[in-house]
């Protein structure tokens, strides 16, 4: 009797894992397009202006989530009150700026690239601040993966930029610098509040801190003219930014770390760069260079071996 069943259950499971799979696949892809978007939106909308109605549109869904998967939010005591804000201001608040202040000044793909370096530098301050040993083969991912990280910053000339570093590294370089420094804290913050509360009601508590500090800023750095400049096509990309880039993205991204782990759904947040390079070239017709293939290939190589168990 039971023989049936597990022939049936066979392919029942090999469907669930293939829409697991397509599902962190579409999660990188729309966290890639959040590049493309951005990059339109930065042109004509004060980013702090962006990034809070970005969080509007995000912060009431995920609560809308919370409620709907876990019967709404917990109380926090005030030690997980502190870990939340800090994501807030982490992940939120300071990544969001520097995000659409790094996509003001230079191209989509060339920013969404900095994605790939985000393990590397989680894993320089664990070793700084947790004092966490790195092996030798870590050290030499992280060696290489600075390579790759120096070609694409000087765009394939790295000797020249050894004698001038100005024409390589500008303000939009150094504001996607600190995003990836910032989400590498955010990432740190968010084990020790996952440790007493759940990751939807951890993002949730940091969206909601984040949405407080971005609109606290844009009513200091905003008037009446540029949110009434702001038009229907650049809301539904700040929509875009709010709904997949944010509310699908977790949902999809934490059900993969559900069931597969965080080491191994982590993986696909390599396509990141991969497909903001792609929809950038297609949709904003910026150009791929070799520099940035190359560079990209050491990354993405670096990554896989910090990331070697």
């Amino acid at each position: 009797m039971s023989a049936p069943s597990i022939v049936s259950s066979a392919p029942s499971a090999r469907a669930s894992a293939t829409s697991l799979y397509l599902r962190l696949v579409l999660v990188a892809l729309f966290w890639g397009g959040t590049f493309v978007a951005g990059r339109a939106v930065a042109g004509s909308t004060p980013g702090i202006l962006a990034a809070t109605l970005r969080f509007a549109i995000a912060a009431p869904l995920l609560v809308l989530v919370a409620w709907r998967f876990e019967g709404g939010l917990p109380r926090l005591n005030w030690r997980q009150a502190l870990h939340t804000l800090g994501l807030g201001l982490t992940g939120i608040f300071l990544y969001n700026l520097c995000f659409f202040g790094a996509l003001e000044e230079i191209p989509a793909g060339r920013s969404a690239l900095f994605v790939a370096f985000n393990p590397i530098v989680t894993a320089l301050l664990m070793s700084v601040l947790t004092r966490e040993r790195l092996s030798r083969i870590k050290w030499l991912g992280i060696g290489i993966a600075f390579v790759g990280a120096a070609i694409i910053v000087t765009r394939g000339d790295v000797l020249g930029a050894m004698e001038d570093i100005s024409q390589s590294v500008g303000a939009g370089e150094g504001m996607m610098l600190i995003a990836i420094t910032a989400w590498a804290f955010y990432t740190l913050i968010g084990r020790h509040a996952m440790a007493t509360i759940s990751p939807i009601a951890a993002t949730t508590y940091a969206a909601l801190w984040g949405l407080v500090l971005l609109a606290a800023a844009s009513v200091v750095q905003t008037d009446a003219s540029d949110w009434a400049a702001v038009d229907w096509a650049e809301l539904g990309l700040i929509a875009y930014l709010g709904v997949f880039g944010t509310v699908i993205g977790f949902i999809w991204y934490y059900q993969g770390v559900k069931q597969l782990g965080a080491a191994q759904a982590a993986v696909f947040n390599n396509l990141v760069p991969v497909f903001g390079i792609l929809l950038s070239a297609v949709v904003l017709s910026e150009p791929i260079l070799i520099s940035m293939v190359v560079g990209g290939v050491l990354v993405v190589l670096g990554v896989a071996l910090t990331n070697r168990r």
